[in-house]
Formats: structure tokens, sequence, C-alpha cells
């Protein structure tokens, strides 16, 4: 089925991404807050589309490219909004998209050869990083005296987004460039 419930959430992942940004980059009385329940209803969506593909056995050939499309979508979209509010520094948003886009290169490459590259584990907690940096991060100005626990979640979920990148490439790169194998794995989130 082409649109089971996975991928159901990946879509509405996607559809969430406009109002995040309209409500991030719209002044308002409480609109940090309003922000935040958005980016974590939408980040939820990214936990329970996996969770219900693997359990239900719905993995589909639509939602392996549809998942990882709707997190690059949602955290290169917050990212980009934070910066634009002058919260995140630009430098640091390039990086972390920077290796998204590598990432999703080398799945392409991956992909012209029918292999599917699986989610490894410092993706996996890069991802969740990332959630928290963003989220702190929308809430930045409410934080008061911690306010620093934002710029360190920002330079952590960079750092972990720089380790993981390399780790695809370590991992994959041979392989996929002629000098080793790979085996397929269904699991291609983050």
């Amino acid at each position: 089925m082409l649109f089971n419930l996975p991928n159901i959430l990946s879509l509405s992942r996607i559809l969430l991404v406009p109002l995040l940004v309209a409500v991030l980059l719209t002044k308002f009385e409480g609109k940090e807050f309003v922000g935040l329940a958005v980016f974590l209803l939408a980040s939820l969506t990214d936990f329970l589309d996996g969770y219900i593909a693997r359990r239900q056995k719905k993995v589909t050939r639509l939602g392996m490219l549809l998942d990882p499309a709707a997190d690059k979508i949602l955290t290169s979209a917050a990212f980009i909004s934070l910066v634009e509010l002058g919260i995140a520094p630009a430098w640091m948003v390039v990086v972390i998209i920077a290796r998204e886009f590598a990432v999703s290169a080398l799945r392409s490459v991956a992909a012209s050869q029918q292999l599917v590259l699986g989610a490894i584990g410092s993706a996996k907690v890069k991802t969740v990083l990332q959630v928290v940096a963003i989220a702190v991060l929308i809430i930045y100005e409410k934080l008061g005296s911690l306010e620093k626990l934002a710029e360190w979640t920002l330079w952590v979920a960079m750092v972990a987004s720089l380790v993981s990148g390399f780790e695809y490439f370590v991992r994959y790169g041979p392989a996929l460039f002629g000098r080793g194998s790979i085996q397929p794995d269904s699991d291609v989130s983050s």
C-alpha cells in the first residue's frame, strides 16, 4: 500500500514545515512555545513512522525515500529559521546541512547501485541531538540564565553531525566507489 500510516506520518512531517517556519518567523506573544510544540509534534512523527513501519512490517520504497527526506526538510527549515532570527550562527547551520546533503548524495550513489544504506548508530544519536538543539534554540529567549545551554546544544549537534557524516563515508564510501561491499539494510533514517 502506497499511503500506509508510516508514509502518511512522513508526509505530515513535511506539511508541518511551512507552519513551523511561519510560527518561528512571525512575531506574536508565546510564539516560542507554539513553535516548540509544532517542532516536537513533527519530530514525534519521525519516531512514530519508523516504529510503526517496522513493527507492522509496512516498510515501503516510498517510505524509505520519504522518511529521510522529511527529516532533512524539517531540520534544515528549522535551523535556517533560527539563523534568520539571529539565534543560530549561519556557519554552524551550513556545516550541519552540508552533512545532510553529503550523506544524501552517498545514499543516491548507493541507490544507483540498488543498495540501501541503513542508518548507523551515530546518525540516530545525531538526530536526537539535533532535535534537542533545535528545541532549546526555539525557546532560547525564554531560558534566561540558561541561555548558554542553547549554544552548547548546537555545538554538540554540529559535532555529532560531523562524526556521523564521517562514519558514513568511512563505512560505505570504499564499497560504493569500488573497494569493498555493502550489506543491504532497510532502516534508512537519519
